[in-house]
């Protein structure tokens, strides 16, 4: 199965919708070299052994795509392996992130390595893939760059959703679903979290999420809040109210059935969190686990954030939470603490980039988010949006959506909110 790669151009701005969309002219395929770089940089070779998880080498095979990109030049590139899962390719000096994904009827494998340095030498690069399933309950859409703010001079943000999806087959029940965002807030920001092979450049990744200042959780008794196959739930990270009245570019979130991330007791701020609409009912306010910042409103990152949904296993969060060093404070910071969430439990995620840095850094392990995907810029009214599976869709007789866990693959930038389109 495909996904459908879309390149938006708005205003001037070029969005990579997955880096299928990129500066150079043209890509190279297999194990090509470029021979000559037309900026007269220097030429090494990254030479990459594709390695799946031990017991899964009968799925080694020729043609799994590899994504190469100069994170500096933001030039990227493509090639695939050989049957022995092995590519190479002669690459101006630089530095690169590589992603590997693969995918059977089964398991999907992705592997990464965020900072492989080509500056000095060629490199031998081994990339481990991780083996993940597909979810039932994934993340459909990600509304967190805000809009212009017109009629009225300026720019809005206090008007940001996610919107989930029932992909699977069953009925799905969203009680007891815990939602949070991964520090650091933004893909800019140091990331203590993520080291590197000192040897290669692979990124080496906690057998945890940190998840930074609050986790919510969805309430319910197990069976109160049903998503039936292909229905999508929506959840307010600021402001349950109708934002069009002032603000018509952006959404109207008053609507019956939509969840809330609202306590005014932890988050008082009400530019961000004003009180719910009549239309929102009480029982869909997530409740608060766990304060762990002093901001008087979630941070729900308008730049680049990463959303996670996950759910406790073998006992509940709030057992959890309580256990020893599963809160920490931050190294580093006298302020903040994070909850070391296991990645077995985090149903599904996303690596949001911005697109005015070149400083971006993974969050997501490969098991959750091998790849990323960009926001071209914010307070354009743009979401970043799951591609439709079409070939499932039609197979099944209801919306099924992209899911390799790697965004790269799965997501691409809109130029509206849908729920925007749906007024």
């Amino acid at each position: 199965m495909k996904a459908a790669y879309r390149t938006l151009v708005s205003a001037g701005h070029e969005v990579l919708a997955g880096i299928t969309a990129i500066i150079l002219a043209g890509i190279t395929y297999g194990c090509a070299s470029i021979d000559n770089d037309p900026y007269g940089a220097t030429m090494n070779t990254l030479s990459i052994n594709v390695i799946y998880p031990e017991g899964k080498e009968q799925y080694m095979r020729e043609g799994v795509s590899i994504a190469i990109e100069d994170i500096n030049r933001g030039n990227a590139y493509k090639t695939a392996t050989d049957k022995d899962g092995k590519a190479s390719m002669r690459l101006p000096n630089g530095i690169y992130r590589v992603t590997v994904s693969d995918r059977t009827e089964e398991s999907v494998f992705n592997g990464s390595s965020d900072k492989v340095n080509l500056s000095e030498k060629d490199v031998n690069l081994s990339l481990n893939l991780i083996e993940s399933k597909s979810g039932d309950i994934i993340i459909k859409e990600i509304y967190n760059g805000g809009c212009m703010a017109y009629p009225l001079e300026g720019t809005y943000q206090s008007d940001k959703y996610i919107i989930l999806h029932n992909n699977s087959t069953e009925v799905q029940y969203l009680d007891s679903l815990c939602f949070g965002t991964l520090d650091p807030y933004n893909s800019q920001g140091t990331n203590i979290w993520v080291s590197e092979d000192p040897q290669t450049g692979a990124s080496v990744y906690q057998d945890f999420v940190p998840i930074v200042q609050v986790i919510w959780q969805f309430g319910g008794n197990g069976t109160t809040f049903p998503l039936q196959p292909g229905e999508d739930a929506v959840v307010v990270c600021c402001g349950a109210i109708d934002h069009t009245v002032q603000y018509p570019l952006s959404v109207n979130l008053n609507k019956p059935g939509y969840f809330v991330c609202y306590n005014n007791i932890y988050f008082p701020n009400t530019r961000y969190h004003p009180a719910p609409g009549n239309n929102i009912s009480q029982d869909r306010y997530l409740n608060v686990v766990l304060k762990m910042g002093q901001a008087n409103a979630f941070t729900f990152s308008v730049f680049s954030p990463a959303p996670v949904i996950f759910k406790a296993k073998g006992r509940s969060i709030q057992e959890f939470i309580n256990e020893p060093d599963v809160i920490i404070q931050k190294p580093g910071s006298t302020v903040d603490r994070i909850a070391k969430i296991p990645v077995e439990w985090v149903m599904d995620g996303v690596d949001v980039f911005y697109g005015g840095s070149s400083d971006n850094k993974k969050r997501l392990c490969p098991a959750i988010d091998a790849g990323y995907i960009t926001l071209s810029d914010i307070y354009l009214g743009h979401t970043l949006h799951r591609n439709i599976d079409e070939e499932a869709t039609a197979s099944l007789g209801f919306e099924v959506l992209m899911d390799t866990n790697n965004s790269i693959n799965d997501f691409y930038e809109r130029t509206q909110q849908s729920l925007h389109e749906q007024e």
